[in-house]
């Protein structure tokens, strides 16, 4: 495998185990990336050795593909089909949201009864892409679902429905780990339109095929380093999930230019030793190496995903409400109070758009900072959620404390550029409100 295929691979590895880092509300920054990020692993699915070599036959048996179909017919199939695709998985993240908001899932990501065995599903799902056994549906079901569908709109609709549930072995594990971070969400319309796109990635190929007259490379070894890429993205998740417990980790990064460099040569001496392209299958010696090269793979993409969040300035923290509103009045400031938790990463992640020099300065000169830390559900925390309308994480008020005006809420996470616009607006409508009083 060439250097520079390697190197791809590592960025793919990357951007696929960052994904998790981005997801929040359907707004703002993050949710591009995220959107993005599903784009890309529906399409590595289409990689798989459960689905690539499928998709020719899969178009003919539909009608397709061949020399007497119009291109304008063969691409309507196509749309028909990916269509049903797309419709399958759009509810199945439609529901897996639903089931997290009525559960309050994400409140629950910081109890070891929820997060280990969600991590023992990950790291069995990754071992299943690393080639320990295969995810296949029972024998029964699946020849009923390969029955389903036939030539035409209708029939390549039907079989777009259940062809995702037919590649299970390959897809379940991609799948799977977008369906429980879209039910930690609880967001519908952000879980449904996630997965959606997760069925337009894995439809890419059925396009090209059905539009242009050319043959896919042919299957080979590339498939498996595929599913290396999917199964370092699932342990990537399992450090992701684990945070709460791993407070260390955190406190590890240094927020330098230096950090960053070692932690990519890391992950990119890792590929080159053979976390993609080497076989669990091969030689005890080639096994051990694979395992240490995909070690390194990992430590490096975790680094550098910490090192992302690691805040440049730590913020002066007041952590008793009376206290800080007492301050804030006695020295003329308005209020800043975020609410955090240890199992939300965004609000980790807003940490260091915190510790930016501007926005740090900004903070310092016209704010008393105020965190409640709500990691665990208590009454206290929910009433102080109920209070402060903040139900949702992450959730920053900007406040005056003399008469509790909310003068800018944020609900997202966003760059520093933006969050100093908000604190410049926040600070510029208490200088008007306080000339108009006077």
């Amino acid at each position: 495998m060439s250097r520079r295929l390697q190197l791809l691979l590592l960025a793919l590895v990357v951007v696929s185990g960052c994904q998790s880092d981005c997801l929040a509300d359907a707004q703002a920054r993050g949710w591009i990336f995220v959107v993005l990020g599903a784009f890309g692993a529906g399409f590595l699915t289409s990689l798989t050795p459960c689905v690539y070599p499928m998709i020719p036959i899969t178009l003919a048996i539909f009608g397709a593909r061949g020399k007497d179909v119009p291109r304008k017919r063969a691409i309507t199939l196509a749309v028909a089909y990916v269509g049903g695709m797309c419709v399958m998985y759009a509810a199945l993240g439609v529901t897996f949201a639903m089931i997290g908001k009525a559960g309050a899932f994400g409140t629950q990501l910081a109890s070891p009864w929820v997060v280990f065995p969600l991590v023992a599903l990950f790291l069995t799902l990754a071992a299943s892409m690393f080639g320990a056994f295969e995810l296949n549906l029972p024998s029964g079901l699946q020849a009923r679902l390969n029955r389903i569908g036939g030539k035409g709109f209708g029939g390549a609709f039907a079989m777009g429905l259940v062809g995702g549930l037919i590649a299970a072995p390959c897809t379940g594990p991609f799948l799977a780990s977008l369906l429980i971070y879209v039910s930690t969400s609880g967001n519908a319309l952000g879980g449904g339109g996630l997965l959606f796109t997760y069925g337009l990635g894995m439809g890419v190929l059925f396009f090209i095929l059905a539009a242009f007259a050319v043959a896919l490379p042919k299957s080979g070894a590339w498939m498996d380093a595929v599913k290396s890429i999917g199964g370092i993205g699932l342990l990537f998740a399992c450090v992701y999930y684990l945070m709460p417990f791993l407070p260390w980790l955190r406190d590890a990064v240094v927020p330098t230019t230096g950090f960053v460099i070692v932690a990519i040569a890391v992950a990119v001496v890792g590929v080159a030793a053979g976390a993609i392209h080497k076989s669990f299958h091969g030689s005890w010696g080639e096994r051990a190496q694979k395992g240490f090269a995909v070690a390194m793979v990992l430590s490096g993409a975790v680094a550098i995903w910490l090192w992302r969040q690691a805040p440049k300035h730590q913020v002066t923290w007041e952590t008793d409400e009376a206290g800080a509103i007492a301050k804030a009045r006695s020295e003329h400031k308005l209020l800043m109070i975020d609410f955090s938790a240890s199992w939300c990463n965004p609000c980790h992640a807003m940490e260091r758009t915190f510790g930016t020099d501007d926005v740090y300065a900004a903070i310092a000169k016209d704010f008393v900072p105020l965190k409640f830390e709500v990691t665990k559900q208590s009454d206290t925390n929910d009433a102080l959620k109920l209070k402060y309308d903040s139900l949702t994480l992450p959730s920053v008020i900007f406040m005056d404390p003399s008469d509790g005006t909310v003068f800018q809420r944020i609900r997202a996470e966003i760059e520093p550029d933006a969050m100093r616009k908000v604190i410049d607006a926040a600070a510029a409508r208490q200088v008007k409100m306080k000339a108009g009083g006077c």
